[in-house]
């Protein structure tokens, strides 16, 4: 049996220096490819994983001291509290590991780029996060194949069986805030949810379409709007839909940051909250307390998602499988002082 210096676990004891064979690649190329290090060409790296695939190598887990403790936290986008409180759930739960957390941000990409995943590669840490973000089928399998688990937090979409995500009831959410403002009499309430390219995003919008037919009231085409999850897309979109000679009386914000956008959006224009427009954002930020008026909002329990998420990670980090590779934490509605009923 050839005898190499990183074995693998498979039947028949696949070896790094049988797969450099076979790939017709020298064994230091394919200890590169396995280990994420650069200067491999890119046709090169691509046969060596497929003969890796095909054999469906892996490599033995490494002993816990000989690995460093760092939990990966990757964001499609990081200038928020909203990433502050996921920062730190994670910290909370690495904590008791006594493990570190490397954070990244992907500048607005959902999927890591090549030369960032290849650094990660090389850095092997014990497990990765990703948040709003995803990996493709490659990306996977390569993680897969080195022992690195990952798992998804607020996943931007669906995924296939066997990836672990972490989450909230967003449909619930949208659901929950859609029916308060029913309850008090409105009936021309629009919706500024985030990005179409988000799960979350169009999850809270169907729960606000399933809130409006469960009660019977139309839904106008021109109420559903699509912002960017952050002051600017509540303030543009919000501008708009008040300015409309049949304004809404009410407007759920997909995330408290837009819902701050509606609010300058109806002061500008000279309209009183919640006397004149009712509002209900999502998250439950800490600043939405203290905000005048607070914020009506959906409370979401991101620091708990980001500690699960965590703790999955090492779960999986010591060759256990969660009890559920999907979770979804419960929303909350929290009634603040932004919603009323409408001026008769």
């Amino acid at each position: 049996m050839t005898m190499s210096s990183e074995p693998g676990e498979r039947k028949g004891q696949v070896s790094i220096a049988s797969i450099a064979a076979e790939a017709g690649v020298s064994i230091p190329t394919v200890s590169k490819v396995l280990n994420g290090r650069p200067h491999v060409a890119p046709d090169t790296r691509a046969r060596v994983e497929s003969v890796i695939e095909q054999h469906q190598y892996r490599r033995r887990r490494a002993r816990q001291s000989s690995r460093p403790a760092l939990i990966d936290l990757v964001f499609h986008e990081m200038h928020s509290a909203w990433a502050t409180e996921i920062i730190r759930g994670v910290e909370q739960a690495a904590a008791t590991q006594r493990a570190a957390v490397v954070l990244s941000e992907l500048g607005g990409e959902h999927r890591p780029r090549r030369e960032w995943f290849e650094d990660l590669l090389a850095r092997r840490p014990l497990g990765v996060i990703l948040v709003l973000a995803e990996l493709d089928a490659e990306q996977r399998h390569q993680l897969t194949t080195r022992n690195i688990p990952f798992v998804l937090v607020d996943t931007a979409g669906e995924q296939p069986p066997g990836v672990p995500t972490v989450g909230s009831a967003n449909w619930a959410g949208g659901l929950a805030a859609t029916r308060h403002l029913l309850s008090l009499g409105h009936r021309r309430i629009a919706v500024i949810s985030g990005p179409t390219d988000m799960l979350c995003s169009r999850a809270r919008v169907d729960g606000y379409r399933s809130a409006l037919e469960e009660a019977s009231v139309a839904i106008a085409p021109d109420f559903v709007r699509y912002g960017d999850f952050y002051v600017h897309g509540g303030y543009s979109h919000g501008l708009d839909l008040l300015r409309r000679a049949d304004r809404p009386t009410a407007i759920f914000a997909g995330s408290d940051f837009q819902a701050l956008g509606v609010m300058r959006a109806a002061r500008e224009l000279g309209l009183s909250i919640p006397d004149d427009l009712s509002i209900v954002g999502y998250d439950d930020l800490p600043v939405t307390e203290w905000i005048g008026p607070p914020l009506t909002t959906v409370r979401q329990p991101l620091r708990e998602m980001a500690t699960t998420a965590a703790q999955m990670v090492f779960t999986l980090a010591n060759g256990e499988r969660p009890a559920n590779e999907r979770i979804d934490l419960a929303t909350e509605l929290i009634v603040r002082a932004s919603t009323s009923a409408p001026r008769a």
